[in-house]
């Protein structure tokens, strides 16, 4: 095969076998790799009513068509689960060398099945694999795992793996590659579950492509785009997503309010950070280079050096949760990524549970005599150790939002605004909400490119329709806006291609400026793949992805009501409240309609699903009929066992 490898590799860890399968080219031609080919994998392979952290859980790892090849920003991998933090779909996208090494190596896909009976790591040696015991590396942190490995198999590999956090099995325990990159969704726990520590992996080969000369002119027509580029060269290479916090209004205290760009701390806006940052670096090949690359300068980590601290950790770990301390701030990213978790989902339960606290909702004496007022920061940093090694009260944290508010009870459910278990906050109705709502693995901000729309001010959505960061049909119809943009992400994860790709909307296919939308990233792929793509095949293999992700998620139990609209307590039974869940409403039937769904169910048709080439699941949908209703993970589903380990 050209583009693809042709090989998936598939590890048996209850058996501890590894073996090797070809990659089916019509899978490969209709899924096209990365997100579209684990999606597939997961709905084939997990069944209705599997607990996330049983050992039939599947865990799959896969790069792009396009990665490993001179194409830049293509160095991202998917890692996709069924999430024991949300109960359903898991996927997160990382960046660093893997999923580069891991193509090179000779791989398209790595399907993880059971559960070993020892703490395993799988190392990847070009065609050469094997299950090792990674006993020592049991109770390590992340950093430490990636040392170890690094001094056993040499400088020339890439590392992912679990800290201590996906070995307790917290619910937003993430997969970190090369240290600093996260891969997020709870996957991390699924690891854990598993007994599964790393993956190290070296590859030397290279990508074979079907017309090499034409491709690698489509990769420099691209780069000099990039190169070019203001946005990128000036924005993007200079401050990465710290420029967000001038524009994307980050939360404050639990969502109280969202923060204009006058009311960021001075010690948060963007150019405040580069009094820390010692250099800059990016992903495997990549021109941009958006990553920071920091030092804290006193505290407890006085010297201590970390990397890619992006908008979403200042906004979840510090004003959301009342922290306004940049030194704080960088001590946190570092625990998070050494113990291995997820910035948003750690950030965003801890606030909640700072605000069930303001409300007397839980007590110091629940807390085990931890304060968690808003400003207090050491308290916030201890709370982090004890929740990523389920000490104490963390041990309830660990169980994520949802599940928080569950367990808890005393009316905490009215103050968990979630999508499907994720929290994005709460939003009025709207393109932005409505992207959050629908988004196939609970609110999120990139499903729909959400991050980009600007619709809070409705001077800038304009602007940037005008000047094509957005797509012109945004301003004219919403809802086909917004399904163009979930095309051009479930693209983006499924080519191997980085999302810093879609800050421009011109970027969001390649080459767009000078080819029609979609036909650039239809000519790289056809000059890869030696298989024709265009634009009408692009479209349906997009759709076609984020059909079968909704499918999976219908046999979890999710039905229209679950893509609601999250309101605050004052809201609810309100005519203002009222008015606004009407407006979703409207706006969430004709979304359905657009994605050929049933628009009281939320369900895609028979029609629409054989019209996607999926007859099969059409009819295990009819076969099975009604699904427990989603509610959540199961509860308590861990195993209480020791993993050893010491603070980070």
């Amino acid at each position: 095969m050209y583009g693809w490898k042709g090989t998936v590799l598939r590890v048996d860890l209850l058996r501890n076998e590894v073996t090797e399968q070809p990659l089916d080219e019509s899978v490969a031609k209709n899924f096209i790799g990365g997100r579209g080919l684990n999606s597939k994998t997961l709905f084939d392979a997990v069944k209705p009513g599997t607990d996330p952290l049983s050992p039939e859980n599947v865990l799959c790892f896969a790069p792009g068509p396009l990665t490993g090849t001179p194409l830049g920003l293509t160095s991202r991998l998917e890692v996709s689960t069924l999430s024991p933090y949300s109960g359903i779909l898991g996927d997160g996208n990382a960046g660093g060398s893997f999923a580069t090494f891991l193509k090179w190596a000779g791989y398209d896909q790595i399907v993880i099945t059971g559960r070993a009976g020892s703490p395993k790591y799988l190392w990847i040696d070009n065609g050469n694999v094997e299950l090792r015991d990674a006993r020592d590396l049991w109770g390590k942190t992340t950093w430490e795992t990636d040392d170890i490995l690094h001094r056993r198999h040499g400088e020339r590999i890439s590392v992912a793996c679990i800290g201590q956090a996906g070995e307790h099995l917290v619910r937003f325990a993430s997969t970190m590659v090369d240290k600093y990159a996260s891969a997020a969704r709870g996957s991390g726990a699924v690891w854990g579950s598993k007994n599964l520590k790393s993956i190290a992996v070296r590859g030397t080969g290279r990508v074979k492509l079907a017309r090499p000369e034409e491709f690698r002119q489509l990769a420099r027509e691209d780069r000099e785009f990039f190169s070019k580029d203001r946005l990128q060269r000036e924005v993007i290479a200079v401050y990465g997503t710290h420029i967000g916090m001038m524009y994307w209004h980050p939360g404050y205290r639990y969502f109280q309010k969202y923060l204009a760009a006058d009311e960021i701390p001075d010690d948060l806006a963007p150019e405040a950070w580069k009094k820390y940052e010692i250099g800059r670096t990016g992903c495997f090949g990549c021109p941009v280079r958006c990553r920071d690359v920091y030092r804290i300068p006193d505290g407890r980590r006085s010297g201590e050096v970390g990397s890619a601290l992006e908008f979403e950790c200042i906004d979840c770990l510090g004003t959301n949760c009342g922290i306004q301390d940049p030194v704080a701030i960088m001590e946190m990213e570092n625990l998070a990524d050494m113990y291995g978790m997820c910035v948003i989902g750690l950030g965003n339960t801890i606030a909640f549970a700072k605000e069930l606290y303001s409300r007397g909702v839980i007590s110091r004496e629940d807390t085990g005599g931890l304060s968690l007022d808003w400003d207090d920061a050491d308290s916030q940093v201890e709370l982090i150790h004890r929740i990523a090694l389920r000490e104490g009260f963390g041990d309830l944290v660990a169980e994520g939002l949802y599940s928080l508010a569950k367990i808890t009870g005393k009316g905490a459910m009215d103050y968990c605004y979630h999508v499907k278990g994720l929290s994005r906050g709460t939003h009025k109705p709207g393109l932005f909400a409505l992207a959050h709502a629908t988004s196939t693995r609970g609110a999120d901000h990139l499903r729909g490119r959400s991050w980009a729309y600007g619709e809070n001010d409705a001077d800038l959505f304009r602007m940037l329709v005008k000047i094509r960061m957005l797509p012109p049909q945004m301003s004219k119809n919403p809802v086909e806006g917004l399904t163009i943009s979930e095309r051009a992400t479930t693209l983006t994860d499924s080519i191997g291609r980085c999302k810093g790709a879609v800050n421009s909307w011109v970027c969001a296919v390649p080459l767009v400026w000078k080819y029609p939308m979609w036909d650039g990233l239809a000519k790289l792929l056809s000059a890869a793949t030696g298989i024709e793509f265009d634009e009408a095949k692009l479209v349906e293999a997009a759709d076609r992805i984020y059909t079968l992700e909704r499918a999976f998620n219908i046999r979890q139990g999710i039905t229209r009501k679950h893509d609601g609209l999250p309101q605050k307590p004052d809201m609810k039974d309100t005519r203002q409240g009222e008015e606004e869940l009407e407006k979703h409403e409207k706006m969430l039937t004709q979304y359905y309609r657009v994605h050929g769904s049933d628009p009281d169910t939320g369900i895609p048709t028979r029609e629409w699903l054989e019209q996607m080439g999926l007859k099969y699941v059409a009819d295990e949908l009819d076969a099975h009929g009604t699904y427990a209703e989603w509610d959540g993970p199961p509860l308590w589903s861990v195993e209480k066992y020791p993993h050893g380990g010491t603070r980070a």
